[in-house]
């Protein structure tokens, strides 16, 4: 694919990108930025945090691993659903009755300043590896297409990138963030929705015998009951499902802070509820996509690349299909992976500002604004040197490493909420840093040896279920005697 034609469809997107950012953006205050000073439309929040819930790397891999995995995945996202709905009934009326502009600033009021540092740490940390990760992904797509093309180097690559997503979110924030992310959203239903409909036409498929060729492929399997060693096994997905989205959409500063920008909690609530079911029915298009994908390949003698991730990029700029189909790649890429990275820059900052640095309840209004843009100068550089140093180490386990990572580092988070929710002991909150790191250190030696000490049983994403299992022992250790939270 042409190099100038993708700086031209980026830059089209980013035309379109910042002008939203501006409109919405124009009059922001620190609350808008922080909240969207809470008026936002539910309908318009459910549709953005669609695009929300899906990141560059989700767009290039979920198709690809249909190979190895079947839709196996949709298991997972019906436990999302689930989790969303106790996200609504549960968290969000307790984050509207305490009038939350951190999440995290529940745990100070529950335990104490040690617990609410302990919180905000763990979340910068996640959400920094995090974001980093899926950005260099797609920067190393980008360095393909476009920079090496035109001999620049990754560090240009790198700046460009991170660049663009700290100017279109510096102004709004949140507000800015609901109205780009809805952007995103439509544009990845439009481009995946494009895609499949030029792959079935390409086959020679009408809508029936498209349907129908999916439904009868070998990797169009659901359900995994067989194997409870399997990491597809149907409970397994399921059950980190729930608690997954629990702990990285509820107790995610980053989601959770568009959430609580709308009018009140009963519209958040119409908001988790719709954007969970719609996802669903997002995720199960780029499965389909994916099946479409491999028996395009298999029809016409494609060699498979190494690794699945490179399929869909692969087909789609290689001049496989008309030039329509890389060209919604890119935008379909393009939008995941800058909205994705945006939002988290956003919620860094934010929790940065409100929870490491309290500025709001010591500064004014002017001072917090300062420093809330100081901040988000410096959580853009602390990405571009994360992402550099992912590149310099750039091999498969250290990606790996920091997605596993990342996902520990959730557990105590998962364990501090419902320790605090389901019970009104009072802990000794110094101690508690102690067991937020003890907890992910047992879970990972439990995890090297499981294989040994269960009979071949092999850990998934329940770890995440085990982590926060430990944190909640944990602090009931600590639990002191004859005093109870009101």
């Amino acid at each position: 694919m042409d190099p100038i034609l993708v700086l031209l469809t980026i830059a089209s997107y980013f035309v379109v990108l910042f002008g939203i950012s501006y409109v919405t953006g124009r009059r922001a205050d620190n609350q808008g930025f922080f909240v969207g000073n809470r008026k936002s439309s539910w309908y318009v929040v459910a549709f953005a945090m669609i695009g929300s819930a899906i990141s560059g790397v989700t767009f290039v891999s979920v198709p690809g691993m249909v190979a190895t995995s079947g839709f196996a995945y949709l298991q997972m996202v019906m436990g999302f659903v689930v989790g969303q709905l106790i996200i609504a009934f549960v968290l969000i009326p307790l984050f509207y009755k305490m009038n939350l502009t951190s999440i995290y600033e529940y745990l100070e009021t529950r335990f104490g300043i040690s617990t609410y540092k302990t919180g905000a740490w763990f979340f910068f940390i996640s959400k920094m590896l995090g974001a980093a990760v899926r950005l260099f992904l797609v920067c190393l797509v980008l360095q393909f297409l476009v920079f090496e093309p035109f001999g620049l180097s990754f560090f240009i690559n790198v700046i460009f990138t991170v660049g663009l997503v700290w100017l279109y979110t510096f102004r709004g924030g949140v507000k800015s963030l609901i109205w780009t992310d809805s952007l995103k959203t439509f544009c990845l239903i439009f481009s995946v929705g494009l895609c499949i409909y030029y792959i079935a036409s390409n086959l020679g498929l009408n809508f029936s015998s498209t349907l129908s060729t999916i439904y009868d492929h070998d990797y169009s399997k659901i359900f995994f009951f067989d194997d409870v060693n399997d990491k597809r096994f149907f409970f397994k997905q399921f059950l980190a499902g729930i608690f997954t989205v629990i702990a990285t959409t509820g107790l995610d500063q980053d989601m959770m802070q568009k959430t609580l920008s709308c009018k009140n909690y009963k519209d958040s609530q119409k908001n988790m509820v719709t954007s969970g079911v719609l996802q669903l029915f997002i995720i199960l298009l780029f499965l389909m996509l994916g099946v479409l994908l491999y028996t395009f390949a298999a029809q016409n003698n494609v060699p498979l690349p190494t690794k699945s991730d490179e399929l869909f990029p692969m087909l789609a700029t290689k001049g496989y299909f008309p030039i329509i189909v890389g060209v919604l790649f890119v935008i379909g890429l393009i939008s995941a992976a800058y909205a994705a990275a945006g939002s988290a820059l956003t919620a860094l900052t934010t929790s940065f500002t409100v929870d490491i640095l309290e500025s709001p309840k010591t500064k004014t209004e002017e001072e917090v604004a300062k420093i809330r843009k100081k901040v988000h100068v410096g959580m853009a550089a602390v990405m571009g040197i994360v992402i550099i140093i992912i590149n310099v180490l750039n091999n498969t386990s250290v990606i790996d490493a920091v997605y596993i990572l990342a996902s520990y580092t959730y557990g105590p988070i998962l364990g501090l909420f419902v320790f605090g929710i389901l019970t009104k002991k009072a802990v000794k909150d110094k101690f508690i840093p102690l067991v937020a790191i003890v907890a992910p250190i047992l879970c990972f030696i439990i995890d090297k040896n499981s294989k040994e000490w269960f009979n071949g049983y092999q850990f998934s994403y329940e770890l995440l279920i085990m982590n926060a299992f430990f944190t909640f022992i944990g602090l009931l250790l600590l639990v002191r005697k004859k005093e109870n939270m009101i």
